[in-house]
């Protein structure tokens, strides 16, 4: 990358990579095991980066100065009997708070950790509160640190690839996820001592895509390709239906209106109630909201649009199949809208030809492999026949589940078939990490809000075209972006990390022929690559560097300057 600054740290010890045996060959213990992220970035605190060595050692670094990284501080160790283990996992850690850790030494052993503030240059060791066998190896996917009747409590969520006996038809495999709640024993002289609370136990198909407990630990939020359930509270099993009936599954609603969009308007389709005369319609928009709905009902459809229109020339019509068809004038021609009312999941979008033509056109340069291709008039970067082919969807049906922590019922239910589930990322660690998704040919991400369960799923950022652009890159293993939105990346196997920087104000140098003018905003794309013949094992990002970690190296790539964190 030239101009960049990339910082490199040799180890003395490689990093602790577990390879998977030969009883672990399905595809969800790879999913689980061999794709794992072995470099935790601390968002607690700035360009802060741990993982485990060969010896067990947890180790810490931080950022210095541009890239370079202060000396490692072991901060805690395993204990070595962990290794002797057959069927032994990757170590894996959460940093649950400012001051706490959950650790998993892969052998089925979990430790909950008092790390003090980490940030501290000085800090000490890790301080293990908490400890516990439970049974096979597992990896630590997420916890959280809360106060609840006065005592600190600690949420952790586990999971394990198990052997199934009632999983005839399949691989003879199963995925639990272990819900522990672990709190501080009430009573004086009795600070250091913690002991489990609640333990729940989910039982699925697939390896989740993303799964996380909320702040409070009330609830739990799954995305994954098959469905989830709850099995067992505190060793006893919950009633299960009955033999040959099938699970009840919370009905998916008919969407309340569709909506197409061109370059320059949009389209929309509501359905209204039966009988609705037009004399009752009300129909009101204006250069940013809209509000849509029949007088003695509900609002249909009301909020924010995404994007500004022209009120003047924004018109309705009743159809007699009693549906109403709106349009409305964009008052800026070519931007592709994600949604048409911010945070509104009742409609479903529908992309119109002209709105294909225009993504094709787009994405022609983004298409390339190589960073510094010059686009051929004669030979075309894609073709409608190479969209198709990198714009497929998984065959499987995603879905996102809020679970009541109480109840442990289903409260909220997303289908998400067409849009595919890219990365997840902790933009702000008090809350919970967000999910990036594909719609259309964009990445959008979604920050969760359990406390507001009308509006639970708020969209925070999107990264035009991205989409499309991972579905191309065969080799990826790893996805993620800054923390503050201002670019997001693609790391493959081996050598190569992409770059992905949100718009911002051209220089004048590229012209856009459609238009007849210089771009306004320009996103640009770089490629990084790292002087390495070893896999990548780990990556992440902070909002000025990059970290990527090999069984040998750590690479620190300045992606942002200090004063220009968006450019």
């Amino acid at each position: 990358m030239d101009g960049w600054m990339i910082g490199l740290f040799n180890f003395s010890q490689a990093v602790e990579e577990v390879t998977l045996k030969d009883c672990q060959y399905t595809l969800e213990h790879v999913r689980a095991f061999a794709m794992y992220n072995y470099l935790h970035v601390d968002a607690w605190y700035d360009d802060s980066v741990l993982f485990v060595d060969c010896k067990g050692r947890v180790l810490s670094f931080t950022v210095t100065l541009d890239t370079a990284l202060s000396k490692p501080r072991e901060v805690f160790r395993l204990p070595a009997e962990a290794e002797r283990r057959e069927d032994r996992v990757c170590p894996s850690l959460s940093l649950t708070s400012p001051t706490w850790a959950a650790l998993s030494d892969g052998a089925g052993r979990l430790y909950l950790l008092r790390t003090s503030k980490r940030g501290d240059a000085v800090h000490g060791k890790w301080e293990p509160l908490f400890t516990e066998d439970s049974g096979g190896p597992f990896v630590v996917l997420h916890s959280v640190a809360h106060v609840r009747g006065g005592a600190h409590t600690l949420e952790v969520l586990l999971l394990r690839v198990v052997k199934d006996p009632q999983e005839t038809a399949g691989s003879g495999y199963s995925v639990t996820l272990e819900w522990i709640t672990v709190a501080n024993a009430a009573g004086q002289g009795l600070e250091k001592n913690y002991e489990v609370k609640t333990r729940r136990l989910l039982r699925g198909k697939s390896v989740p895509h993303y799964a996380a407990v909320t702040p409070q630990g009330d609830g739990l939020m799954v995305a994954s390709e098959k469905p989830f359930a709850f099995t067992h509270v505190d060793g006893r099993p919950l009633e299960q239906p009955a033999a040959g009936e099938p699970p009840a599954e919370a009905d998916e609603p008919d969407p309340v209106y569709s909506w197409q969009q061109t370059s320059d308007d949009i389209t929309a389709d509501v359905r209204l109630p039966e009988g609705a005369a037009e004399d009752a319609i009300r129909f009101r928009v204006t250069a940013d909201t809209i509000s849509v709905g029949v007088r003695g009902s509900a609002s249909l459809l009301e909020g924010r649009l995404y994007a500004s229109v022209d009120p003047e020339a924004c018109t309705w019509n009743l159809r007699e199949d009693n549906r109403l068809e709106l349009n409305l004038q964009k008052r800026t021609e070519g931007p592709v809208w994600p949604e048409l009312v911010t945070g509104d999941r009742r409609g479903r979008h529908v992309m119109s030809e002209e709105q294909a033509a225009v993504v094709r056109d787009r994405l022609t340069q983004l298409s390339s492999e190589d960073a510094h291709a010059q686009p051929d008039p004669d030979k075309p970067a894609c073709d409608a026949q190479e969209l198709e082919d990198c714009d497929g969807y998984p065959e499987e049906t995603s879905s996102l589940v809020h679970f009541d922590g109480e109840s442990l019922k289903t409260t909220q239910v997303v289908n998400l078939a067409a849009h595919q589930y890219l990365f997840s990322v902790s933009a702000d660690p008090a809350q919970m990490p967000c999910l990036c998704l594909r719609h259309d040919v964009d990445a959008l991400l979604w920050q969760p809000r359990p406390d507001r369960p009308a509006d639970m799923w708020e969209h925070v950022a999107t990264f035009n075209a991205l989409g499309y652009v991972q579905a191309s890159k065969r080799d990826k293993k790893f996805s993620t972006c800054a923390p503050n939105f201002s670019y997001a990346s693609l790391c493959e196997c081996l050598r190569r990390a992409f770059i992905y920087r949100q718009p911002s104000a051209g220089d004048g140098a590229l012209f856009n022929r459609k238009r007849g003018r210089p771009a306004g905003r320009v996103a640009r794309q770089q490629v990084a690559g790292l002087d390495s013949d070893k896999a990548v094992l780990g990556f992440g990002a902070s909002d000025e560097r990059l970290f990527a970690l090999t069984s040998r190296n750590l690479f620190v790539l300045k992606v942002n300057n200090d004063n220009n964190n968006h450019g």
